[in-house]
C-alpha cells in the first residue's frame, strides 16, 4: 500500500488575504511563496468548481516545517463561515504554533485587537497554552514549552 511521505501544508480559505497574511507574519511566519493567482484546468479539476480563480500565499515558520497556505477565492465568491466558531464545531479546529514567550505574544495580539478564546492553561509541568481568535475567526493555538 502506498504511504504518505511527509506533511506538506495546511490550507485556510480567507476573505481578506492581506490582513490574514499580515497577522501570521506578525506572529513570525515568513512568506515562502506568493501571492500568486491560481486558475485554469488544474484548479477546476482539483476543487471540482469550473471557472475558479484564487489568490494564494504560502507561509513558513523561521525554522522550517509544514507550510500554511492562505487562499482567497476571486471566483466563485467565497462562502462565509462562522467567525465565532468554537473549538467543538466540526472542521479545522485550530492552527498551532510553539512559541518562546506566550505572555508577550498574547499581549501583543491583544494590543492588535486579537483576544484569548478562554484563558492561559497549564498542562502538567510541560506546556502553557492559549487559544487566540485571529482575523476572520481563525483560532490560533500558542504553546510555550515550560518543562
Amino acid at each position: 500500500m502506498p504511504s504518505i511521505r511527509r506533511f506538506d501544508h495546511v490550507g485556510i480559505t480567507v476573505a481578506d488575504l492581506e490582513r490574514v497574511t499580515d497577522f501570521f507574519v506578525g506572529l513570525g511566519l515568513r512568506v515562502d511563496g506568493g501571492p500568486a493567482v491560481v486558475e485554469g484546468d488544474f484548479l477546476d479539476t482539483v476543487i471540482g468548481i469550473p471557472g475558479s480563480r484564487t489568490r494564494v500565499v504560502m507561509l513558513r515558520a523561521p525554522h522550517g516545517g509544514t507550510l500554511l497556505e492562505l487562499s482567497s477565492f476571486v471566483e466563485p465568491q467565497h462562502q462565509p463561515g462562522s467567525p465565532t466558531a468554537m473549538a467543538t464545531e466540526l472542521g479545522l479546529r485550530n492552527v498551532a504554533f510553539e512559541v518562546d514567550d506566550l505572555e508577550t505574544i498574547v499581549e501583543q495580539l491583544a494590543a492588535d485587537g486579537y483576544h484569548l478564546v478562554g484563558g492561559v492553561g497549564r498542562y502538567e509541568h510541560t506546556w502553557r497554552m492559549a487559544y487566540v481568535r485571529g482575523p476572520e475567526g481563525i483560532i490560533v493555538s500558542l504553546a510555550e514549552r515550560i518543562g
